[in-house]
């Protein structure tokens, strides 16, 4: 198996490059070939080939002993922004009360990839980072070892300071600042790095960067953004997805007070690029939202408008009665398997489609000239928003500037671009800087969805209680063998490679409504069918959950079905599920209590984005079949280092709250193509009276850090619904709880 320590970080093509600055200061920038950071990328987009090596990072240090670090990637809540700046300050060995950290513009050609998504900072900023740290203080150490004639290797540092202990020397590295511009910088792929032992800084408690300035409510979100002769702009579309303008009153919504333009775009064929609408631009927001009031549009036909979420589901019972359309796995032989098994468990699971409902809603803002567009944006995708618009305005992508604003969440919704796009387009016809800003509705109604998806289990069981066959008929959208975006299942699904006859089939249903990635995409939804189904299976086979779920991982069975090397490379490692699967019983004192009647344990674990969790939820349900949660044990393993505690565990902690609030009443439900829901009175987040105690753990094993945003949330969900089970004696095989009956059986 191929860890993320196997993989290096950086190659011996990097180099370092040191630049005087005024005032005797020195700038460090760190430099790669254009395939090191594509390959560092890992993920569908990837950067332009470039003749000239490109920047990765910057290190600026003054005579006053002050260290500016940039930090790269896009600051959507997740803390980035104190990460990777921690990850040079270490390696540089600088006190981090005086570093200072810039947010950097989107800038390929400077800071390689840029993109906030799928859990990739933390494995692909590993190495590079501390690498470039490790050098700068690598060639303030040989600047002072000159200044001094001492070999360098009798020099010490500590906090930004360099000591020769023997003669009692010492200089701060603002002093050696200078100097050190005319070091020859080391070879970032063979520099020193520290024993994790000495860390003073990673695995430390940071503030989040800007935190002050975030509590005292100073404007500093993509909604805040101000441009002199700054307009406002509303852009409607149609309910059903990608409908064109028929006819609208764009007359008359001209004439309305503070509106200044007012016109139909005509918009793309590419649900994530422009749509058709009209857009409404004037002196303020209020002025705008008077007048769309008053618009009336009328919607051209268009077949989405046949698509309702009754249909889906009719057509997935229509699927579960035939043959599937096509296997995926099919290890050993399932139906000699399940009429031989002492016991055969069966279930069926749904779960809908949700929204990503951030609380700042899409915005950019936008000034297209003649020969250049910039961008103000919360883009966790920079790179795909920029071709997007230059494409979209036929440009070239360096005439469009990009500036990189922190986001108020993005949990996946902002990776779409459309926003951007619609705001170039509406300034570029408006010929004024325009700031667009959807309302809640247009944020719910015209979202990047969550796909639902539908499940038909069948599980056998041997006379000892061993899941000897399994069989999983998952209904879900695409066409022919393209599943639609995140409604997608591989072949290496758990509990494949721990049974021995096991088939995976899969039947799609076309779709019209736009689908994509939402926090641990795929995963956030599969785990609640698969972790759901495999605790049926345990009761059936009268043993404990959580030790069914170890024993199946210790009977791992060599495949039948062949893998693509990168799906081998990206197995679930059984050994580290294990391991966090036995500290989240020791953790919860599972098994060891005897709670009262209504209460119940529930466990689940997941492997996604390289990260491991497992978690145990415990709930009180009441006669009336109010379900509360009581408490919450997360044990992650997510390699060898916790960057910064303080962001790892708010996470873990988010995740398992934004799973939660997924359960208790997230659904988006379509009627005749359009979505039902709008707002938050029908689309319910988690309350504060809701949020338990949610207590996190984390087990180190030997394996290059990983990210945490995603992987944490998959399991709290089936945890939840499985402790339902244990308190209840009820089943939940559909999510979320607003549709069931929770009444005590």
């Amino acid at each position: 198996m191929t860890t993320q320590s196997d993989k290096p970080g950086v190659n011996r093509r990097d180099f370092l490059r040191a630049t005087a600055l005024a005032g005797g200061g020195i700038l460090l920038a760190s430099y790669a070939e254009p395939l090191e950071a594509i390959e560092r990328l890992g993920m569908n987009g990837a950067l332009p080939p470039a003749a000239d090596p490109m920047l990765s990072a910057f290190v600026r240090i003054t005579p006053d002993g002050i260290v500016t670090i940039t930090a790269k990637n896009p600051e959507i809540g997740q803390g980035i922004k104190t990460m990777l700046p921690m990850l040079i300050a270490e390696e540089l060995d600088v006190d981090w009360a005086n570093v200072r950290v810039e947010q950097a513009d989107f800038d390929p050609a400077k800071y390689q990839a840029q993109v906030a998504g799928g859990s990739t900072a933390t494995p692909t900023n590993w190495l590079p980072q501390r690498r470039v740290g490790a050098a700068a203080r690598a060639m303030l150490v040989s600047a002072a070892a000159t200044q001094w004639n001492v070999p360098a290797a009798e020099l010490e540092t500590e906090k930004g300071v360099v000591h020769h202990r023997a003669s009692k020397r010492s200089a701060t590295y603002g002093s050696l600042a200078s100097a050190a511009v005319s070091v020859k910088p080391p070879d970032l792929a063979t520099v020193p790095l520290k024993d994790p032992k000495k860390f003073t800084i990673i695995g430390t408690r940071k503030k989040t960067v800007g935190l002050r300035d975030i509590l005292m409510g100073k404007p500093m979100f993509g909604i805040d953004v101000t441009v002199p002769n700054m307009h406002y702009a509303t852009f409607v579309k149609s309910p059903v997805f990608a409908a064109k303008v028929a006819s609208a009153n764009i007359e008359a919504i001209k004439a309305m007070p503070g509106v200044t333009h007012a016109f139909v775009v005509e918009g793309t064929t590419n649900l994530q690029g422009l749509m058709p609408g009209v857009a409404i631009i004037g002196k303020n927001w209020w002025m705008v939202q008077q007048a769309r009031k008053k618009l009336v549009v009328e919607w051209a036909a268009h077949p989405t408008a046949q698509q309702s979420s009754a249909a889906f589901a009719a057509k997935a019972a229509e699927f579960f009665a035939s043959p599937p359309q096509r296997t995926i796995r099919n290890d050993g032989d399932f139906d000699t398997a399940i009429k031989g098994a002492a016991k055969v468990v069966k279930g069926e699971y749904s779960y809908p489609f949700i929204a990503h409902a951030p609380l700042e809603p899409q915005n950019c803002t936008a000034h297209v000239t003649a020969d250049k567009c910039e961008l103000w944006t919360t883009s966790q995708t920079p790179q795909g928003g920029r071709a997007l618009v230059a494409t979209t305005l036929g440009i070239k992508e360096d005439q469009v500037t990009m500036h990189m604003v922190r986001a108020g969440g993005g949990f996946g919704r902002r990776l779409y671009n459309d926003p951007l796009v619609e705001a170039a387009w509406i300034a570029r016809e408006a010929k004024v800087p325009v700031k667009l800003l959807w309302t809640r509705e247009d944020d719910m109604q015209h979202d990047m969805f969550r796909p639902g998806g539908f499940h038909s289990f069948t599980g056998g069981l041997d006379a000892n209680g061993k899941l000897i066959a399994f069989r999983n008929h998952f209904a879900t959208y695409g066409e022919g063998e393209r599943f639609a975006p995140s409604a997608d299942i591989g072949p290496t699904e758990y509990p494949a490679r721990f049974v021995p006859n096991l088939k995976m089939d899969v039947s799609v249903m076309p779709l019209g409504v736009p689908t994509g990635a939402l926090r641990a995409p795929r995963s956030n939804a599969l785990s609640f069918a698969f972790q759901g189904f495999i605790d049926e299976c345990a009761v059936a086979a009268g043993k404990d959950p959580l030790q069914f779920r170890i024993d199946t991982l210790k009977a791992e069975i060599a495949p039948t079905t062949p893998l693509t090397p990168q799906q081998q490379a990206g197995q679930m490692d059984a050994q580290r599920v294990i391991g966090i699967l036995e500290k989240a019983r020791e953790v919860s004192g599972w098994g060891k209590t005897t709670l009262p009647k209504g209460t119940g344990m529930g466990c689940a674990f997941y492997f996604s984005h390289r990260g491991y969790f497992a978690e145990v939820v415990q709930v009180t349900v009441s006669k009336a079949g109010d379900v509360k949660v009581d408490k919450v044990w997360a044990v992650g393993d997510v390699g060898s280092d916790i960057i910064n505690p303080n962001h790892a565990e708010q996470q873990v902690q988010g995740a398992a709250m934004d799973g939660m609030s997924q359960a208790y009443g997230q659904e988006i439900t379509f009627t005749a193509g359009k979505a039902d829901q709008s707002n938050f009175n029908n689309y319910p987040l988690l309350r504060i009276r809701q949020a338990p105690p949610i207590e996190v753990h984390f087990v180190k094993t030997a394996f290059s850090p990983t990210g945490i945003g995603e992987p944490a949330l998959p399991p709290v969900v089936p945890a939840m619904i499985n402790a339902i089970y244990a308190a209840t004696g009820k089943r939940v095989r559909q999510i979320p709880l607003s549709k069931v009956d929770l009444k005590w059986t």
